[in-house]
């Protein structure tokens, strides 16, 4: 590849978002080497001073211990650094689905942060929004997360968790967690795919004391701009029995027609394994047109991994789990982006599982 792709799509939207400001320009962290053989943990996961672009992204399901009840939450907390270090931006996202309901609410903030984020653990995320407070606060997988939605149609809406790591952070890259994106660019990208977790979720005005595991990405490094032609895929997969997590991802320029593809795999009982774009396909079985951006998405996905026997089926709980989010009046980003079942074989036996997706950019 010619061109350095992102890991995760922010890095093409907010690159949308600040193109038109010709005097904004992103420069990568010199806090860590970003060619570093291998990420420090933990110092990693503190802000990094001058850094292009990372986050600190949580998604996942839980149930309500009493009803059984299904909910789905996105979190996560963007940090970029423009003008030669001396300007630090940030952006909240937060969002929640309801299956039962067939509903689909979030927030979101983007703005200039008014003095830089210190370089320090535990980390300490904040955002103000109409009187309300998101906290982002912890570190290596034990977190407090808190955010109360915003605006008449969101009011009901809010989340308060905790969260437990159940087993050593996940380095993608094969082990280094270092993923390469082309050009020999690298960006450090580790994950915690089961963050067990309790806490209560307000959903239409009801208060659920919930349970579940929830998934954790963090990302740093992230300086390239995405073209506007790239289209971006990104799933993680926590399969019920055996105890396995799939992260895949899957870039493709309509333009060129070239392809991205990689991902990893972990487990309670093995070490990591990097994914090659020859180990797994990821085939499209239907799609969802939003009637509001008009955009068309895929909904249900096929996803096979030859190697460990996996034939799998990834589809949405909720069609409408798109975002739209609007800045400076005149500029909206459309993406899809929640929670899935899935199901089918490994080997033939029958697997379970549960699912985050997110699409960019189609």
């Amino acid at each position: 590849m010619t061109r350095l792709f992102s890991p995760r799509p922010f890095i093409w939207l907010l690159a949308g978002l600040l193109a038109g400001c010709a005097s904004l320009k992103p420069t990568p962290t010199t806090r860590f080497n970003p060619t570093a053989t291998r990420a420090e943990l933990p110092h990693e996961e503190a802000p990094h001073p001058q850094n292009s672009l990372e986050w600190w992204y949580v998604t996942g399901h839980l149930r309500d211990e009493a009803s059984g009840e299904q909910f789905g939450i996105e979190y996560v907390f963007f940090h970029f650094n423009l003008k030669d270090g001396k300007q630090d931006w940030q952006m909240v996202n937060v969002a929640l689905t309801d299956p039962q309901g067939q509903r689909f609410n979030y927030d979101y903030k983007l703005r200039r942060l008014p003095r830089l984020l210190p370089d320090s653990l535990p980390l300490r995320l904040r955002e103000h929004k109409a009187g309300k407070t998101w906290a982002f606060d912890g570190q290596e997988g034990k977190y407090q997360l808190q955010a109360a939605f915003t605006g008449e149609a969101n009011a009901a809406y809010a989340l308060d968790l905790t969260t437990t790591p159940t087993r050593p952070a996940v380095l993608h890259g094969g082990g280094t967690g270092y993923e390469n994106y082309g050009a020999g660019i690298m960006a450090g990208y580790y994950s915690y795919p089961r963050l067990a977790t309790t806490g209560t979720l307000l959903v239409a005005g009801k208060t659920h004391q919930v349970r579940g595991e929830l998934w954790y990405d963090r990302q740093w490094n992230c300086a390239a701009v995405v073209n506007k032609d790239t289209g971006w895929d990104w799933l993680s997969l926590q399969l019920d029995a055996p105890q396995q997590e799939l992260m895949l991802y899957s870039l493709n320029n309509r333009r060129t027609g070239e392809q991205l593809r990689g991902g990893t795999q972990s487990g309670a009982a093995q070490a990591s394994a990097h994914l090659a774009a020859a180990d797994f396909q990821l085939t499209p079985l239907t799609y969802w047109t939003s009637p509001k951006s008009k955009k068309k998405y895929p909904a249900t996905w096929r996803v096979q991994v030859p190697g460990q026997g996996y034939d799998l089926t990834v589809e949405p709980l909720v069609p409408q789990q798109e975002l739209s989010l609007r800045f400076f009046h005149a500029f909206t980003l459309h993406y899809w982006e929640g929670m899935c079942r899935v199901t089918g074989t490994q080997n033939g036996q029958p697997v379970t599982g549960k699912a985050y997706v997110e699409i960019t950019n189609r």
